[in-house]
């Protein structure tokens, strides 16, 4: 459906309307679903012991389409191709070939982080965290889906300059090589649904699920960009904690007697 809508809107926009764009609204949207629903097939299928070698390989391969082709489809169509339409000449040849290019690179970086976890069963981060914890080693192919979803939903509109193009090709690039990085990502699989909550946890739930629906586009994309942000944050401050550790302590100075 994201793969459909993202053409749909490209055939809009071609039309001459490069204003709202419904149809970039429901991919995004559509990749939105995706993302909450990748988070409960692996808890549905564990809970109902179903888990299988043929259900690991499936959800791989949904996961590739999913969130690697077609969000590499919606970044292209929605934040290069009219740029380049619109302005013409050879600079904005090099921008739908960079575009071309940063899709390719997302979409392999994406594949490549889908095979690294399917051949390692026991991952450990470049910076380990606590031992009672959860991580993903690189950010996980949902969450940069999340990422690029978001801003779509935010703007709506297709991107028409050539500075904005630009950003959000590095913008995608640095998202790409996150989830094929070693640094640790917060995971949330520890949080079990069947544990008893205190209301304090069922207010910050109930809290968050309100502000979705009350301001979806700026919440959704602070939500994508603070995790995308995470591990970059978590790996400059293990840095920082390692570096003061190995730092040697100053010598007192020695008072002799007599």
């Amino acid at each position: 459906m994201a793969i459909a809508q993202s053409l749909e809107g490209a055939m809009q926009a071609g039309a001459g309307d490069l204003g709202y764009n419904s149809h970039f609204v429901v991919a995004a949207k559509a990749l939105g679903f995706a993302v909450f629903f990748d988070g409960l097939d692996g808890r549905i299928a564990r809970m109902t012991n179903t888990t299988s070698d043929f259900g690991r390989e499936l959800d791989s391969l949904a996961d590739c389409i999913t969130f690697g082709i077609a969000p590499a489809v919606l970044l292209y169509v929605w934040g290069v191709l009219f740029v380049a339409k619109i302005a013409g000449g050879e600079l904005y040849t090099h921008l739908t070939r960079a575009g071309y290019l940063v899709a390719f690179f997302y979409l392999l970086c994406g594949a490549v982080r889908l095979a690294r976890f399917n051949v390692q069963t026991n991952p450990m981060p470049k910076n380990p965290g606590r031992p009672d914890r959860k991580y993903f080693v690189g950010m996980p192919i949902p969450a940069a889906a999340g990422f690029i979803a978001a801003v779509v939903y935010m703007a709506s509109a297709p991107v028409l300059s050539m500075f904005w193009s630009v950003v959000w090709l590095v913008g995608v690039v640095i998202v790409a090589l996150l989830m094929v990085s070693t640094w640790r990502y917060p995971s949330f699989k520890q949080i079990s649904v069947s544990k008893p909550r205190s209301p304090l946890f069922v207010l910050i739930v109930g809290g968050a699920a309100l502000l979705i629906w009350l301001w979806s586009r700026p919440v959704l994309l602070i939500l994508a960009t603070t995790y995308a942000l995470s591990g970059i944050l978590i790996r400059i401050g293990g840095l920082i904690r390692r570096r003061k550790r190995s730092r040697p302590a100053a010598h007192l100075p020695e008072h002799q007697i007599g």
